[in-house]
């Protein structure tokens, strides 16, 4: 579990704080969805819930987060690390190796894990993230997305049971976000993997994600499930967060009708939704 209590951060040598008063709660094996506009503190959320604040980025920092008990500040970042696995939205700053086996062994090597394990970890990732022939490629080859999927497949490799990702669909094509998201859901719901993910992809992310937190100022503005929040679908437009359209659909459907009308999250609800009306 992953729990946050009244936790404010400004970073060195900066007057406005990142993140104001933040009470945040994520059960194990959640799947939380992390939006808002940008300058929200999206980011510093996620440096904090990985142990990267205060190990690694400095500042004032105020409250607790606690991860499986630990407290971040009393825990090494090492020992965070083997619990909180973290796929950066600039995954270059992230990969240290030039070849993509490389790239997952240095992790690997790095947390001990046993020598007889390694292959079979490194397969399995790869396979996962649907990038085994690039095994032998030199990552400067590799495209943006290519890269992307790297990062996430090093990480996997060493089996965290968080996973924290800061928009890691935003150098992939909609075929390839929508398989990272599969992933996600199948590490989530058959290893009990815990996601907290940042996503541009609102209509993507409203699809997988069970609950959802809304940052603006630094402060998270509503929480709860995904279908609660966006209820509040034109609090949240005013914000500068766009809502799925098939949650659009819904509002303006309810209101042509007369009638409340289910928040849709998905288009199949969507089309569940139409087929009723017009029947």
């Amino acid at each position: 579990m992953i729990e946050i209590q009244d936790l404010s951060f400004t970073y060195k040598n900066e007057q406005k704080p990142a993140l104001q008063e933040i009470r945040l709660s994520v059960p194990d094996s959640g799947f939380l969805g992390v939006i808002g506009p940008a300058g929200a503190g999206k980011t510093t959320l996620a440096r904090a819930v990985s142990g990267m604040i205060p190990h690694h980025y400095t500042g004032d920092y105020y409250g607790s987060v606690k991860v499986n008990g630990l407290d971040t500040v009393e825990t090494s970042l090492e020992e965070i690390s083997r619990l909180v696995g973290m796929v950066f939205q600039d995954v270059d700053s992230q990969i240290v190796s030039p070849v993509v086996e490389d790239e997952l062994l240095y992790g690997l090597e790095n947390f001990g894990i046993p020598r007889e394990e390694i292959p079979a970890r490194m397969e399995e990732a790869l396979r996962k993230v649907g990038i085994a022939d690039l095994r032998d490629r030199m990552i400067g080859s590799l495209s943006g997305g290519q890269r992307q999927k790297v990062a996430i497949a090093s990480i996997l490799a060493l089996k965290p049971r968080i996973l924290v990702l800061d928009e890691p669909t935003g150098e992939l094509d909609p075929r390839s976000s929508r398989q990272v998201f599969a992933l996600l859901k199948e590490l989530n719901e058959e290893q009990g993997i815990t996601v907290i993910i940042i996503e541009q992809k609102i209509m993507l992310l409203c699809e997988f994600a069970r609950q959802l937190a809304v940052l603006n100022g630094g402060r998270i503005v509503r929480q709860g499930e995904t279908r609660d929040v966006l209820a509040h679908a034109e609090e949240l437009e005013k914000l500068g967060v766009n809502c799925p359209r098939v949650t659009t659909l819904s509002r303006v459907l309810s209101a042509k009708t007369g009638e409340e009308q289910p928040v849709c999250t998905s288009l199949a609800e969507a089309e569940e939704m139409i087929r009723r009306l017009i029947q």
